[in-house]
């Protein structure tokens, strides 16, 4: 087997993607065509396509470098046979059995986890309840996504929304990736699988003024109305805010900061916090405990929720994550630049962080429609 270092242009990013093609040989067809066996390694190492600084340009070099340096160690290993000959045991293992064990791993994330056991239902029917991972080739992937698209109906009987089909077929291309990185398989055959593009959704957010009422109503959860109140302060999701520790808020006399990984993305951030948002949290308590103890993914939380944004009068849809884009809103609508709302929310891109400034344009449009006619 030969291993190739491969690079591939992002036209969206404008960056180069490297990855490693594996050679193992061809096979004839049945009309005698040979045709070449390859499978692929994408590494999520990028080069900047026309570097226009010698940081860009030094950036590529330690990079290709990186690169360089894994195939080495891949072919080192082929030639060991450490590397790249996925065992039968793993092959022949339970791909359902591994996809519900990631789905338990997320139920401390609210949204996400639904989202997760959701698709390992689906990937159920389309199996009929068992696959194994050797079975699991591009043929596979696209059967999935037909399936996601014209066979399951929801409760009304209608098909999946396109924002559906991508989030679930996303959660089980998720699972194949992170297979790679355990090394079950050699590499994901879903990689080039698209999926219809999703509809943006509407994302519901609070005024400031329905924020003021919700903070005056009764909550039956009193931590619950505290951890949403300071998300709408912080822009912190749940699963950030549930598992958030003392020792992770740090206070200095510039004013307070937490200190966290980002469950979703897994990156380190810093992230300053008002006084405002700082009173939320309670009582400081020791390093390990939590200022939010006691905040459930449940049913029971899902409910009290709807029961106490309705009892302020509030007629919106409103999840918790909601909290996230009134966050966002709040901050634009008084004048924060968008890159810096960005950077308090952790986007990677600023591209993901204007959907809120489109939220934005929509209110300024509204508000020059309520002057009076001059004409009268």
């Amino acid at each position: 087997m030969k291993v190739h270092l491969r690079k591939r242009l992002q036209k969206k990013s404008k960056r180069i993607s490297l990855y490693l093609e594996y050679y193992k040989g061809s096979r004839k067809s049945d009309e005698g065509k040979v045709i070449p066996i390859r499978e692929y390694e994408y590494l999520d190492i990028f080069l900047h396509d026309k570097p226009s600084s010698q940081l860009q340009k030094q950036e590529n070099k330690q990079n290709l470098q990186l690169a360089q340096s894994i195939r080495s160690k891949r072919e080192v290993g082929i030639k060991n046979n450490e590397f790249g000959f996925i065992t039968n045991t793993k092959s022949n293992s339970d791909f359902l059995k591994y996809f519900d064990k990631l789905t338990e791993d997320r139920l401390s994330s609210l949204g996400n986890y639904g989202n997760w056991d959701s698709t390992l239902k689906h990937l159920k029917q389309y199996t009929n309840g068992k696959v194994l991972f050797k079975e699991i080739d591009e043929k596979f992937c696209e059967g999935f996504k037909d399936h996601l698209i014209n066979k399951v109906r929801k409760n009304n009987g209608g098909s999946l929304s396109s924002s559906s089909v991508s989030s679930y077929f996303n959660k089980f291309r998720a699972s194949l990736k992170q297979a790679v990185k355990d090394k079950i398989i050699l590499y994901n055959p879903s990689i080039d699988v698209k999926i219809p593009k999703a509809k943006e959704k509407e994302r519901e957010y609070l005024t400031i003024e329905e924020v003021r009422q919700l903070g005056k109503t009764e909550c039956r959860y009193e931590v619950l109305k505290r951890a949403f109140l300071f998300s709408c302060l912080t822009g912190l999701r749940w699963s950030d805010i549930n598992k958030l520790k003392w020792e992770e808020v740090h206070f200095s006399t510039e004013g307070t900061r937490i200190h966290y990984y980002q469950q979703k993305t897994e990156n380190l951030e810093y992230l300053d916090i008002s006084e405002q948002a700082l009173s939320y949290l309670g009582e400081k308590g020791g390093k390990e405990d939590r200022p939010f103890e006691g905040l459930k993914y449940s049913a029971y939380f899902n409910i009290a929720l709807l029961q106490w944004v309705m009892k302020a009068g509030i007629t919106k849809h409103i999840t918790f994550h909601c909290a996230r884009h009134t966050h966002a809103t709040l901050l634009l609508t008084n004048g924060v630049d968008i890159y810096t709302v960005s950077k308090l929310l952790g986007h990677k891109e600023v591209k993901t962080t204007q959907v809120y400034a489109r939220i934005i344009d929509e209110k300024k449009k509204e508000a020059v429609n309520k002057i009076p006619d001059i004409n009268i």
